[in-house]
């Protein structure tokens, strides 16, 4: 298919795709049923059972399938919902970066960013920013990065300092910006504080502080029981927050797995100890993603440029 082809069969869906259908089948995910979706944006059902039939004519696939009373998702329905819930997420941006515009601002820009990113960098290129943007209203939202590409997906962020998952990673632009070793800590007093050496077996007389499931650095936690070959114990505690994990330690036995620059500073200040133990694995370089379908604005490339730069 050529270029000129392309083009015209996405002028054809844009001109025949109705936002009322976008929204339609956003409900029907939330909802489940179309009954319920229609009652959430007000319509009769027979008014949504035409619409949908009609979205699904315009697309030449239908995108549900019946469960009962109830309607699930096929895989068709599935990509469609993905790309609209996008383009919702899109919508919210732009209507959150005109409110700032309207306020008399000038503009918005929100960043994601892992904690093991070097907030020195991350913090020299924000005020960076701010003196080239005044009026720029900046949002940094800090979490794992499964977490921050799920908000950058939906429009909630315009670029996320992290790692890629290995999910959908041909979606983002990744640009690398340095390496993150990591640092087993516990607390100053902990048995294990003053040990010149430590074989893994006596870590898992503790119990331990870690990442959700689906983080980078859980991944390799998880990876390093599986290589010796021993379960993660189960008086675990789960937390994205390294200020909660660090807090934890400080005033229990608990170990935890933190970013090694975080880990150093700490310890500088005499606030937990470093373990002489060293993970079998690294983390893969962490660096800034944006969405490759998704144009950038004026201040998010200034950013990205004193980023790199």
């Amino acid at each position: 298919m050529s270029q000129t082809d392309r083009q015209d069969n996405i002028s054809q869906l844009l001109n025949r795709l109705r936002m009322r259908q976008v929204a339609l089948i956003l409900a029907i995910d939330e909802q489940r049923t179309l009954r319920g979706a229609a009652n959430r944006l007000g319509l009769t059902q027979p008014a949504a059972t035409k619409m949908l039939h009609d979205l699904e004519s315009t697309l030449g696939l239908t995108l549900f399938d019946r469960v009962g009373r109830g309607l699930v998702l096929n895989a068709a329905g599935e990509c469609v919902t993905r790309y609209f819930r996008s383009f919702r997420g899109g919508m919210e941006a732009l209507n959150r970066e005109l409110a700032e515009f309207r306020r008399g601002g000038g503009g918005r820009l929100a960043i994601g960013g892992i904690m093991a990113a070097s907030p020195e960098r991350l913090a020299r290129a924000l005020l960076a920013l701010r003196k080239e943007w005044p009026m720029l209203a900046m949002e940094v939202v800090v979490d794992t990065s499964d977490r921050l590409l799920e908000k950058l997906r939906e429009g909630m962020l315009e670029i996320v300092v992290g790692r890629t998952t290995g999910e959908d990673d041909d979606e983002y632009l990744f640009r690398p910006l340095d390496d993150e070793a990591l640092s087993v800590v516990v607390a100053n007093d902990h048995p294990l504080a003053r040990a010149r050496s430590i074989a893994f077996n006596e870590l898992l007389s503790y119990d331990w502080v870690v990442q959700p499931h689906g983080s980078p650095m859980r991944t390799l936690i998880d990876q390093e029981f599986r290589d010796h070959r021993a379960p993660l114990p189960r008086d675990l505690i789960e937390t994205g927050s390294i200020l909660t994990s660090m807090d934890l330690v400080r005033h229990s036995d608990m170990i935890a797995v933190l970013p090694h620059t975080i880990a150093r500073d700490n310890e500088a200040h005499g606030f937990l100890r470093i373990l002489p133990y060293r993970f079998g694995r690294t983390l893969d370089a962490y660096g800034s993603l944006v969405r490759r379908d998704r144009p950038l604005s004026r201040p998010a490339q200034q950013f990205l440029a004193l980023l790199h730069g």
